[in-house]
């Protein structure tokens, strides 16, 4: 077959074969090719994913909607009122409710004996330690002997009294002889009462060597051993928790201390168990601390080997039950006007609602002014919102009341 050659008329030249770019273009690498292929794969991986979490989720993001010139989707909830049992958590130091510290209240000694140890369950006047008695007994033993003289020199001069009368009538004794001997008598009688009221008081000196327990009660601690020198000065011997109760001294804030008043119920759980304790408050402190702003409720707890003194435990207190709506914190947005809520309205348009909150608690928090529950609350994306926008309402269901 016959081939014309093309000239180039401005040249005089022939072109180049057509075949010769076809073999350029075979014989051009095939990496840049490639790499078009992995780019082109990468946008289209990059938008499927996109797709999948925003095309197919249905939660809209509402600024982007209004960007797009769409009405953003909302989540919204009627709360409905019910009853939210409001609750106070505090920590405090476990302690006998009332603490009886005993020590010697005699003139003292050596202690030679120590009947009872920390955790032993006592009876009011029983003896806890002895100490020794030995000189005080032997006075005791002295004095009652000198009652003894006493009374035989009142019996002598009792006798010689009754002789004399009798002898008045005969003219052998003067009336002042009787008067004499009536005094002796007297005087006698009256040594024989100091006799023994010495000896009672000797008595009760010792018997104050004994230490005893005023109260019954749980020993706490025992900081007496055989042979130690105590006296009047010696310093607590023995800690007693009377009737073996115990309470929670718990800080709580003073904005948290008004809202309590004795006799609420408090649920108490030691550090490091978990077991509760049934509790009432019985004392709410009249101060308040200056530097941590806090006040201490005293919460009464029956007698438990589980509840050690000086140890820490936690209280939840019931501060009482409130009617009203309850929200999640999404749902409550705040400014320098106050808090407040955005509400779905008519024609599905976003109206604000000021509101005020009261109890707090693990569901939620109650909002005590401003709402009555028919309401279509927006959950979230309140801060995207403005007063006027035209949203499309999703419902959800209301928060959990007690």
């Amino acid at each position: 077959m016959n081939h014309e050659t093309p000239i180039d008329l401005t040249t005089a030249q022939p072109y180049p074969a057509l075949d010769a770019y076809a073999s350029d273009e075979a014989e051009a690498p095939p990496r840049s090719r490639r790499k078009w292929w992995i780019v082109a794969a990468v946008v289209l991986a990059a938008a499927l994913i996109a797709w999948f979490m925003f095309g197919r989720s249905g939660a809209a993001d509402p600024a982007a909607d209004a960007r797009a010139g769409q009405a953003p989707t909302v989540t919204v909830v009627a709360p409905g009122r019910g009853t939210i049992q409001g609750t106070i958590t505090a920590t405090g130091t476990l302690a006998a409710r009332r603490e009886l510290p005993v020590g010697s209240v005699g003139e003292g000694g050596q202690i030679v004996r120590v009947l009872v140890e920390a955790g032993d369950w006592v009876g009011q006047g029983q003896v806890l330690a002895v100490i020794d008695r030995s000189v005080q007994t032997q006075q005791a033993a002295s004095l009652g002997a000198q009652i003894q003289v006493s009374q035989a020199d009142a019996n002598l001069a009792q006798a010689n009294l009754d002789r004399a009368l009798k002898l008045v009538e005969r003219g052998f004794v003067s009336k002042a002889d009787v008067d004499r001997l009536t005094a002796t008598r007297d005087a006698a009688n009256a040594r024989v009462r100091v006799s023994r009221a010495q000896l009672g008081e000797a008595q009760a000196r010792t018997a104050r060597l004994n230490i005893v327990a005023p109260a019954a009660g749980l020993v706490l601690e025992r900081n007496a051993e055989p042979g130690q020198v105590v006296g009047a000065g010696t310093g607590v011997l023995f800690r007693i928790a009377r009737g073996g109760e115990m309470e929670l001294r718990a800080g709580i804030s003073e904005i948290d201390l008004a809202q309590l008043s004795p006799g609420v119920v408090a649920m108490v759980v030691p550090i490091g168990t978990d077991k509760s304790f049934r509790g009432e408050v019985w004392q709410l402190a009249p101060t308040i601390d200056p530097q941590s702003r806090q006040g201490t409720a005293r919460i009464a707890l029956a007698y438990n080997d589980a509840l050690r003194p000086g140890g820490f435990a936690t209280a939840t207190i019931s501060s009482g039950a409130l009617v009203a709506p309850l929200l999640p914190e999404s749902a409550l947005l705040s400014d320098d006007k106050g808090s407040y809520v955005y509400i779905v309205g008519a024609e599905n348009k976003v109206v604000r609602r000021p509101v005020k909150t009261g109890l707090v608690t693990a569901e939620g928090i109650a909002v005590t002014e401003g709402l009555n529950g028919s309401e279509r609350v927006v959950l979230r994306a309140g801060g995207f919102l403005a007063p006027g926008d035209k949203v499309v309402p999703r419902t959800a269901k209301p928060a959990a009341t007690s």
